[in-house]
């Protein structure tokens, strides 16, 4: 019986990250407005009894896959921080990884698209961006330690700047390339930003820098 119950549990839980999945490419597709319950639940094979059995409504989905989504970028991250010789490296394999997830990753491209829409005022969704915040925050007070950037900029203050950049940046991408231009219109931010951040001994460095910011 018990180990029955570990099988329902975790029937129950591949149930629940398909129905995420499935929304993740409901809600990247048209958006939270034009997404139901109902296109959910037919992408996904299910009753919307069953569906309904998971997720109570349609904005509790929609927080699902910005938490999913969250989860995600965490890992990528991870990745990112652990790939790197330097805090300016780590800072732009991040980019790197993000722009990878918006073209390759539904959940996240959903979850970003979630986010920025006036529609979901009311699903919670700022973790992940004062998250993201912190980390840069984070990342660029090592960089200031390592002599990488100029010590007169607080990190807290390039946190703030650099998550809506980045934003703005894949939104318009988004909207005039279907993101095809994403990676290359992110290299012009970061050139532009770290112009203005980086102290002289790294700005021969630059280049190299935002040419990290790539497919692979």
């Amino acid at each position: 019986m018990a180990q029955d119950g570990r099988t329902r549990q975790q029937r129950a839980l591949e149930t629940r990250a398909a129905i995420i999945g499935a929304a993740a490419a409901e809600f990247d597709e048209r958006g939270y407005l034009g997404a139901s319950m109902d296109g959910v639940a037919e992408r996904i094979g299910l009753t919307k009894g069953a569906l309904y059995f998971h997720f109570a409504s349609k904005a509790d989905l929609a927080g699902a896959v910005i938490a999913q989504q969250h989860e995600v970028s965490r890992r990528y991250g991870e990745a990112a921080v652990a790939r790197s010789r330097t805090p300016l490296e780590a800072l732009m394999w991040m980019s790197q990884g993000l722009a990878t997830q918006m073209v390759t990753e539904v959940v996240v491209s959903a979850g970003i698209r979630l986010s920025t829409e006036v529609a979901t005022h009311d699903v919670p969704r700022q973790d992940p961006y004062t998250d993201w915040m912190s980390l840069i925050a984070q990342t660029v007070r090592q960089a200031i330690d390592a002599g990488e950037v100029d010590p007169r900029w607080d990190p807290e203050l390039v946190g703030r700047v650099v998550i809506p950049a980045y934003t703005g940046v894949q939104t318009v991408s988004d909207v005039l390339a279907d993101r095809t231009d994403l990676y290359e219109r992110l290299r012009e931010l970061w050139t532009v930003l770290l112009a203005a951040l980086v102290t002289e001994r790294l700005r021969p460095e630059v280049p190299r820098l935002v040419a990290i910011i790539a497919p692979e």
